[in-house]
């Protein structure tokens, strides 16, 4: 059950836009922003995504027991595919 809930809780952040820099582009587009402002809205809404994603991912490898080499496998992964998940 928790095991879904975290995959509830990506999900939700990959629909919102906060998954990966597509979906902040077009949130700063949305916004209209240019310049520094949208060099530095990106790189903070990107921030934001890693470490929600982060938070899930440890979350998730936590529940299934994994230390070592296959945690880091596992988090490595799985970061990754939850901020890629909008691509």
């Amino acid at each position: 059950m928790k095991s879904f809930l975290v995959a509830m809780a990506i999900t939700l952040f990959a629909s919102t836009g906060a998954a990966a820099n597509p979906s902040c582009e077009a949130q700063a587009a949305e916004k209209k922003l240019a310049g520094a402002a949208k060099s530095s809205f990106i790189k903070k809404c990107d921030k934001d995504a890693t470490e929600a994603a982060t938070t899930a991912c440890t979350t998730q490898a936590t529940e299934k027991k994994l230390a070592g080499a296959a945690k880091s496998s596992f988090m490595k992964k799985c970061v990754k595919d939850a901020t890629t998940a909008a691509k």
